[in-house]
């Protein structure tokens, strides 16, 4: 697909983001064809240099961008930010509440100069008693009741991804979007919000909505009560293949009985009906654990395959970067700056059939700065002033 031909191609946004956030909300512009430019301190965004857990932040969150180096604190960096936002659709930022307004660049001083523009504040929390905290990931998961709902009786455990970064900056591209229609009518720009609180809320709605339905609080999910008899992950005859399989309908039922060769529970009218089967789960579960112990994962997978039932090899995240479907269009070759060559995942939409294309690699810290002030009609000297801080 042709850059002209992106779904957001000629809409321009000014990134003042680091962690995850914020820059989810960007990559996500950047891949539909936004032109991103990120505006990073002297020596790069300070997420390029975690360590562990986030050692993966930077490259998976920033490709598609150009990135800029401009100390805000010095007039010539401010006065450059500020030129950018004037020439921009969207400002992002994330950091703490009142930390840009205290530089000039914040909405009430931008819309002034650019009364079109859409700017997406993406926080902790949105309006009340908490508006002033900051916040992270684990934070909400915590105090959202996402923790416990993920880990077993007494032990709450985050989400195994930074779900809530990563889903609140999706609401944050929604809102941006949304704010775009509206600009097509009105004229005029706006100011959205995005929040890591409200969005874990949102993630745990449908609990809150069990209880308001059943008078029973949700449990943890490791004690659940699953809606059907076969819903688990099975171990096979070969240690750490694990395979989940779900039966969630009375026909699935029937072929996955004949596959497997379990005629006598196909048979017996106890388990005709799937209410039935889900309170027979004792009768039933391990019939098929012993099964499932005695083949290979192989062996599973190709009849699942073929009976078209629910089911999942348990992968970790490094097996994604060989598995096929994958492999197939949905991994993007990248190189880390100062780093390796690596794959990592495009984003998850298709336009016309076409999966979104990689147009920057990610940035090493600054590597655009010049070009994009000579975008501006910056001089060469007014590009060193305002590069050097």
């Amino acid at each position: 697909m042709l850059h002209d031909e992106l779904p957001l191609a000629g809409i321009r946004v000014i990134e003042f983001t680091h962690m995850v956030m914020g820059p989810a909300i960007g990559v996500i512009l950047a891949d539909l064809g936004a032109d991103v430019i990120k505006v990073e301190p002297a020596g790069g965004d300070h997420t390029r240099r975690l360590l562990g857990s986030g050692a993966g932040y930077f490259p998976m969150f920033n490709r598609n961008k150009r990135s800029i180096c401009l100390d805000l604190k010095a007039p010539a960096g401010a006065a450059a930010a500020r030129r950018l936002c004037e020439s921009a659709d969207v400002v992002i930022e994330n950091f703490r509440p009142g930390t840009l307004d205290r530089l000039g660049l914040g909405y009430a001083a931008l819309k002034e100069a650019n009364p079109k523009l859409i700017h997406c504040a993406a926080k902790g929390f949105l309006a009340g008693p908490y508006q002033h905290r900051p916040a992270l990931d684990e934070v909400t998961q915590m105090m959202g009741g996402l923790a416990y709902m993920t880990g077993p009786p007494g032990r709450p455990l985050r989400a195994g991804s930074s779900v809530v970064d990563i889903t609140g900056g999706m609401f944050g591209v929604v809102g941006i979007l949304a704010a775009l229609e509206r600009r097509h009518r009105t004229g005029t720009g706006g100011e959205v919000r995005c929040a890591l609180y409200e969005t874990t809320a949102f993630l745990v709605g449908q609990h809150m909505a069990q209880m308001a339905v059943t008078g029973q609080a949700a449990q943890p999910m490791p004690m659940r009560i699953s809606a059907w008899a076969i819903y688990d992950v099975f171990e096979t005859a070969t240690p750490d293949e694990q395979v989940f399989v779900g039966v969630v309908s009375d026909q699935q039922w029937i072929a996955f009985c004949a596959s497997f060769g379990l005629d006598a529970l196909a048979t017996d009218p106890a388990f005709s009906t799937n209410n039935q089967r889900a309170l027979a789960r004792d009768m039933i579960l391990p019939q098929i654990r012993a099964l499932f112990a005695s083949m290979s994962r192989a062996d599973m997978v190709a009849r699942l395959e073929t009976i078209g039932l629910p089911f999942a090899p348990i992968a970790r995240p490094e097996d994604l970067f060989d598995d096929a479907h994958l492999s197939h269009n949905g991994l993007l070759d990248l190189t880390i700056p100062d780093g390796p060559p690596t794959r990592l995942p495009g984003l998850p939409i298709e336009f016309d059939g076409e999966r979104m294309p990689l147009r920057y690699d990610i940035p090493a810290a600054g590597h655009d700065g010049a070009d994009i002030l000579r975008g501006l009609a910056y001089s060469d000297a007014d590009i060193a002033s305002a590069l050097a801080g």
